[in-house]
C-alpha cells in the first residue's frame, strides 16, 4: 500500500484545474447555438407576434420545414434575414 501526501500547494494547483475545466465547459455551452428552432423560440428571438411569423413564411422571406404538427426554422436563416434587415 502506497502512501501519498497532499500539500496545500497540491490541492490549489488541483482547484485551479478544476476551475478553468468548469470555465471551459461554460464556455462551450454558452457558444453552442441550437441549429433547429421552434415556433416559440422564433417569437421569443425576433419578438414578433404568431401573425407575423406566419406572413414572414408565406411570403417566403423565412424558409421553415414541417415535421409533423411542429415547424422548424434554421437558425443561420434567421441570422441571415436579421443581417440583410440591418442594411
Amino acid at each position: 500500500m502506497e502512501i501519498s501526501i497532499l500539500t496545500k500547494d497540491d490541492l490549489q494547483q488541483f482547484k485551479n484545474e478544476l476551475l478553468e475545466g468548469i470555465e471551459q465547459l461554460i464556455k462551450n455551452k454558452a457558444s453552442e447555438q441550437k441549429l433547429w428552432l421552434r415556433t416559440s423560440e422564433v417569437k421569443t428571438l425576433l419578438k414578433i407576434s404568431s401573425g407575423t411569423l406566419q406572413n414572414l413564411r408565406i411570403n417566403g422571406t423565412l424558409s421553415y420545414s414541417k415535421i409533423g404538427g411542429t415547424l422548424y426554422y434554421n437558425y443561420k436563416d434567421i441570422q441571415k434575414l436579421l443581417t440583410e434587415q440591418k442594411q
